[in-house]
């Protein structure tokens, strides 16, 4: 097996799997996929080789999001690899960084110089803004597993960006409600100044003061700050019920401040880019604090597959799962769109994105690269639904539906989902 590691590129196959947004399903779980394998495929007259990208966080703020994502990636590239169905994905790995220390830059370019018509990625919604116009001019098609910010609803590209994960319009509905719901009345919200921290810290006041709560202070900062003294007195200053914290792995230095400010930790409401197992990674306790973060319950199975795959790849264990899913349903769609447009082609991918994710209303449903592959070729319309949920873009490209789940932090650090 080609060695997958985080710190240089990669080559693999895979294929792409999605996730929609018009409702939301705080809690549940989705019916759960098979398991892939050659097992129920059917020979293919397609031999295509479609040249993938992937733009994950190997460094930066966002580098606790990369095992969780890559591996989601890997394993798909696996698994569509060992269907032999028509697809062998070559997939070229590269760093993405963040918005502070730019390693995109050289990233993308040298995905752009391999040929690859579609990309996973970016992680970051402030990185993915910088990439994307470059890409549609390029004819490349870009889906991210982790992309919130409302923007890319109504953004200019030509029909080839597509995102796994919910907009924050959703998320920052849920997580205020959730507030409102605890009996707070005033909140003070710290986030950081970018596409995604500015979007959620919209969603979540709107939501909030729509309960008839107040947002009593608002601190921001901006990414690749280390001092956040200032944010947390604005917060003291006014003795919230609750706070709000939209960062990255920033969180694991406002932690400490804000408890040795008097500000106890069960007030914390954290949301996708820092809700993580911290354990003794933070030197104060977390218990009672929640947060947010798309995607249903994982099955055993499917986070069991993860950890081989990546482990086997000669990794530390996954801490958590955030994204893996999404990341994993991106490869598995993008590939079966391959298949049913009978093209690597980035733009007769994306042409076939909508169908393969049900968008068409008339496909079969499937829960697996394979058996959507089978059906495919067979002549049908397949309907994939993934482990991050049922996937079903609209025209913008956004999932239709999405699963919200709330977490909460025992005394170990660690979270638990509770609803």
């Amino acid at each position: 097996m080609t060695s997958f590691t985080r710190s240089r590129s990669a080559r693999f196959l895979a294929g792409v799997a999605l996730l929609s947004v018009s409702a939301i399903v705080v809690a549940g779980c989705s019916s759960t996929p098979s398991d892939d394998s050659s097992d129920g495929g059917s020979t293919s007259t397609a031999d295509l080789t479609l040249k993938l990208g992937s733009l994950l966080p190997q460094t930066g703020s966002l580098a606790f999001l990369g095992p969780p994502m890559e591996s989601g990636v890997g394993l798909a590239v696996k698994e569509v690899n060992d269907a032999k169905a028509g697809v062998t994905i070559d997939l070229t790995a590269e760093d993405e960084g963040d918005t502070d220390t730019k390693a995109y830059e050289t990233s993308i370019t040298k995905l752009q110089g391999a040929g690859v018509s579609a990309i996973v990625g970016a992680a970051a919604s402030g990185v993915s803004k910088l990439i994307l116009d470059g890409n549609v001019s390029a004819g490349i098609l870009q889906i991210s597993a982790s992309n919130t910010s409302p923007d890319f609803t109504a953004w200019d590209d030509d029909g080839l960006y597509f995102r796994t994960a919910p907009s924050d319009l959703l998320q920052g509905e849920v997580l205020g409600n959730l507030i409102a719901e605890d009996g707070a009345k005033s909140l003070g919200i710290i986030y950081q100044n970018d596409a995604y921290g500015t979007g959620l810290d919209a969603a979540i006041k709107e939501t909030f003061e729509g309960t008839g709560g107040e947002v009593v202070a608002e601190a921001s900062f901006n990414v690749g700050d280390a001092q956040f003294d200032a944010q947390v007195e604005t917060i003291k200053a006014q003795n919230p019920d609750a706070v709000a914290i939209v960062s990255f792995d920033q969180f694991k230095t406002l932690a400490p401040l804000l408890v040795n400010a008097g500000i106890s930790a069960d007030k914390f409401y954290l949301v996708d880019g820092n809700l993580s197992d911290y354990g003794d990674e933070i030197p104060v306790s977390l218990e009672g604090a929640q947060g947010t973060k798309a995607g249903p319950a994982l099955a055993d199975d499917f986070t069991d597959r993860l950890q081989t795959y990546w482990t086997g790849e000669g990794n530390s264990e996954v801490k958590d799962f955030t994204y893996a899913a999404e990341a994993y349903d991106a490869v598995v769609l993008v590939a079966l769109a391959s298949l049913a447009a009978d093209s690597t082609e980035g733009a007769d991918i994306a042409a076939k994105m909508q169908e393969v994710s049900g968008g068409s209303g008339d496909g079969e449903k499937c829960t697996s690269f394979a058996d959507c592959a089978k059906i495919i070729n067979d002549g049908g319309t397949a309907d994939y639904d993934g482990y991050s949920g049922d996937v079903t873009f609209d025209e913008a490209g956004d999932p239709q539906g999405a699963s919200i789940g709330i977490y909460k932090y025992g005394a170990d650090n660690m979270i638990e989902r509770t609803n």
